[in-house]
């Protein structure tokens, strides 16, 4: 990974991190999204997974009108309702979500060698397809950024305990920002249906949290949100590598 050349040694980049962070720290969400379009002109994007979160944050850009591009990953295995969430998103914002797809030799390469469900076989074998199909291409799309944001909020589960409005994305080499950081379940939901914010009809069949459907169920009400991720496996291996999290000293959180 060859991190973006105008960052300088890692010290100022965490004592950017450490900036932000006593900037807004318990800020509006439209404040930090608006300071971050300043702070990072040119250089930030929103990286929107299309969950709940993600989709206030659309909503917030697009009816700021700041210029803060919006993409997102196509995994090759969404849910048909993913994908119509997309086209409803665009058409109501006037945005257009930059679509970001695996690399199809490496999709081939992996599947004729695994097989098709290769990621149920082991931990590992998971984490190279996520590897392959969500973070290579998520190093594409921010290749010539200095920061992304993220709809990231403390309590999403046993994983994201803690999270504060800016971070160190130490693997990426760039300043990770959490608008929502401080939100919860209530006060997103309340926003949605506050802005009829189009959302995933699966999350209104018991699905938290939205992802590849073959590694996606719905959980029964009052479970942790990420408990129908890779529900095989023990709770606090359950991301895919789009978020190694470091707090703003760099050290693991």
């Amino acid at each position: 990974m060859q991190y973006n050349e105008t960052w300088g040694d890692s010290m100022t980049q965490l004592e950017t991190v450490a900036e932000i962070l006593a900037e807004l720290e318990g800020a509006p969400a439209e404040d930090v999204l608006a300071a971050v379009a300043r702070r990072f002109a040119g250089r930030v994007a929103f990286a929107s997974s299309l969950g709940l979160e993600d989709q206030v944050l659309t909503a917030l850009i697009a009816e700021a009108e700041l210029d803060i591009p919006i993409f997102t990953l196509d995994t090759g295995r969404l849910y048909p309702e993913t994908y119509d969430l997309i086209e409803r998103t665009s058409k109501r914002y006037g945005v257009t979500l930059h679509t970001y797809f695996p690399a199809a030799g490496e999709v081939e390469e992996m599947v004729d060698r695994d097989g098709v469900n290769c990621f149920r076989g082991s931990i590992e074998a998971r984490k190279l397809c996520c590897e392959i199909r969500k973070v290579r291409p998520l190093r594409r799309a921010q290749a010539e950024l200095d920061a992304r944001i993220c709809g990231l909020r403390s309590g999403q589960g046993a994983t994201r305990q803690r999270v504060a409005v800016a971070e160190w994305d130490a693997a990426a080499g760039l300043v990770k920002i959490n608008p929502l950081a401080a939100w919860d379940e209530a006060r997103v939901w309340d926003y949605v249906r506050a802005h009829d914010v189009p959302y995933n009809p699966l999350h209104d069949a018991g699905f938290p949290s939205i992802g590849c459907a073959p590694c996606t169920r719905a959980v029964p009400e009052g479970e942790d949100a990420r408990s129908g991720r890779w529900w095989w496996e023990s709770a606090e291996h359950r991301e895919c590598g789009l978020h190694q999290r470091s707090g703003p000293s760099g050290a693991a959180s």
